[in-house]
This record gives C-alpha cells, structure tokens and sequence, in this order.
C-alpha cells in the first residue's frame, strides 16, 4: 500500500518482500531504550477530502470508479498511483501540477472510493479500466500520464496500446527489473518468500469476509493486517482507510496483483519496447534501498540503472533526473518533482512539434 508510503510496489528482492509484510503488518519501528517519544504531529486537516469520495464515475458493468480532478490548462495529466495505492499517495503532488494543468488522480479497482472489478486484478485488467475511465470521464486526449512505482508500468503499457491518446510519459521512481541476472540468489529468495505473503493476506481476505477484520480490536489472528493510525491523518481519515482496507474486494485485488509482481518484474525492459515521437522523463530517487544489506543493494542498484537507462533508451526524446533527498517515494518526499517534470515535458513537446 503505497499510499502508507511506499511499501506494496517493491515486491522485487526478498528484503523487499520482507519490508512489504511488514508494512501490510503495521509494523513500527521500535523506539531505542531510554529514548523520549517524539511529539505527535497535528493531524493535517486538508487532507480530509480524502476521507470522501471525489466523482465516483460509470465505466460500464455495473462497476464506478473514483475520480479526483483539479487545475485548469491542457494537456490534462493523469496520475497513477503504486500498487495497492489510492488517489491519496497523490496528495501533495496533485496540488502542485494543478497550478498549470487540469490533471486528475483516481482510485483502482478494490481501492479507496472504487468498486472492485473481475479477478485477474493484473496489469492487463488495469490498463482495460484506465482506457474505460478516460472514455467514461471524457477526459481530453493526449494525456500526460505519470506513473509512480507500478504505475509506471501501467503508463508505459497504455502508451504502447494507445499511443495516440498520450503526449508524454513521466516514471516517478520505475522499480528495478530482472535482478536475477545481478543476483541469482536474491531472486530465488524473493521467490520462496513469495508463498508466505499470499498466506499472510489471504487470512487477511478470509478476515474481511467473516467481518472480523472491520472490528475495533481485530482477533490477534488479524493483527498483521492492518496499519496503525497514521499521525498525519485526521481520525475522520484513519478512519475511512481502515474502512476501505478492510472490505474483501481491497484484499482480492493485493492478492491477485501480488501474483502477477515477479513475472512482471523478473524480465529486462524488453528491447522492443518504444515510445518515439514523445518525451520521456524517467524520475530516479537518490535513497531507493535504504537499510539494504550491502550485497542485496548493489543488486539492486545495478538492477534498476539497466531498468532506467533502458526506459530512456525508448524514445529519441529522453531523460533522467536524480531526485535528490528522496526514497522511492518521491511523490510524498519531493511532490515538486512530478510537477516539475510535467513542465519539462511540454517544454520538450514544444521543441519537438507536438
């Protein structure tokens, strides 16, 4: 769940995997004996308009999906979210492209305001409802589509079915693909991992579906399942993702798309993936791993500079920026960098003739 900062898009590499369950578990980082507690932040009141949906819009089947916009200014830019992340991972970024764009975030499938949609929840069925959400929404085409983490791979994917609804591509932070060629044993680890999160939150799923899970005070049996309040959000917020976490559809799409992660992520950038004719600005973060062991981190470093300087090599107008002061996630740590990069990219489009 990304939106709780980064943790369900990484499911490359068994630290990753390991970070993962515990991010699912709520996991805090323990305080050292003797240390004072640090104070409490005040809750941040603005972003109480996530507690309720935005416009929950009619993409056919019976299914709505919600939809937040703002701005004013073409091209209209669209934001997608990490995996298992809603329209809230958005919330500082969003504001900042809004000052020169209409851009729009949403909610997948199973996710916040959203309605859950047919299993498989893979890549394929998020690329089939962005398409429909764009008809749907009547959203003015070419879009800039900016990708964060699995989002990036989504982008990239809608731009190869549907090249001509999208005027450029920003990757915010693309994770690491084909570690198994820099380290055989780290991906064999992953692998084996694997198993043990899918148990974990399919007894989250069964869970939900006996009610147990939306309780006050889960069973212990659940205690794994679920964030603690995040300080940074209102009750009223805490209150409404817990809601959304805790219903079956949420943990049906984790585990549907938690199965299609190291296929996806297993493989190079394939060669015959292009997107010529319009810019491509790939966002790298400064602090990606941090806390890596030594030799899983310079695997996957060597593993995600093969990944971003591949994706730069798909379109004569590339480019890569290091975002400094930034883990993976760069949307929460530098929400200026998105809003940056927009910018460059019709600056670019201009120099091109598009």
């Amino acid at each position: 769940m990304e939106a709780a900062r980064g943790h369900f898009g990484r499911t490359t590499g068994a630290a990753m995997v390991m970070a993962l369950m515990a991010a699912a578990a709520g996991a805090a980082t323990p305080a050292k004996p003797g240390a004072r507690p640090k104070p409490r932040p005040a809750p941040d009141a603005s972003l109480d308009v996530y507690a309720e949906p935005g416009e929950r819009i009619d993409i056919g089947g019976g299914r709505k999906l919600n939809l937040r916009c703002s701005g004013a200014g073409a091209p209209t830019v669209l934001l997608e979210a990490g995996f298992g992340s809603d329209s809230l991972a958005w919330a500082k970024a969003q504001p900042q492209i809004a000052q020169r764009n209409r851009v729009c975030s949403y909610d997948r499938a199973g996710l916040g305001f959203s309605d859950g949609g047919p299993l498989p929840r893979d890549l394929k069925a998020d690329v089939a409802d962005l398409r429909a959400l764009i008809d749907a929404a009547d959203l003015d085409t070419p879009l800039i589509l900016v990708g964060h983490s699995y989002g990036s791979q989504l982008v990239r994917r809608y731009d190869e079915l549907y090249p001509k609804q999208v005027a450029a591509l920003v990757l915010v932070d693309p994770p690491e693909q084909n570690v198994g060629e820099f380290s055989a044993s780290y991906a064999k680890t992953e692998a084996q991992m694997a198993p043990r999160m899918l148990a974990m939150y399919r007894g989250c799923e069964q869970g939900a579906r006996d009610g147990r899970l939306g309780a006050a005070r889960p069973p212990s049996d659940l205690k794994n399942c679920l964030r603690p309040p995040n300080p940074n959000y209102s009750d009223k917020l805490n209150a409404s993702v817990r809601a959304w976490r805790s219903k079956p559809a949420f943990w049906e799409t984790v585990i549907s798309g938690s199965q299609d992660r190291l296929s996806l992520y297993g493989s190079a950038v394939a060669k015959s993936e292009r997107h010529d004719g319009k810019p491509v600005i790939v966002l790298s973060a400064e602090q990606p791993y941090a806390g890596a062991p030594a030799d899983d981190l310079k695997a996957l470093l060597a593993a995600r500079e093969q990944t971003h300087l591949a994706l730069i090599g798909t379109s004569r107008y590339a480019k890569r920026v290091t975002i400094a002061d930034s883990s993976h996630d760069i949307p929460n740590d530098q929400p200026a960098a998105p809003a940056i990069a927009v910018f460059e990219a019709m600056e670019m489009r201009k120099q091109i003739g598009r």
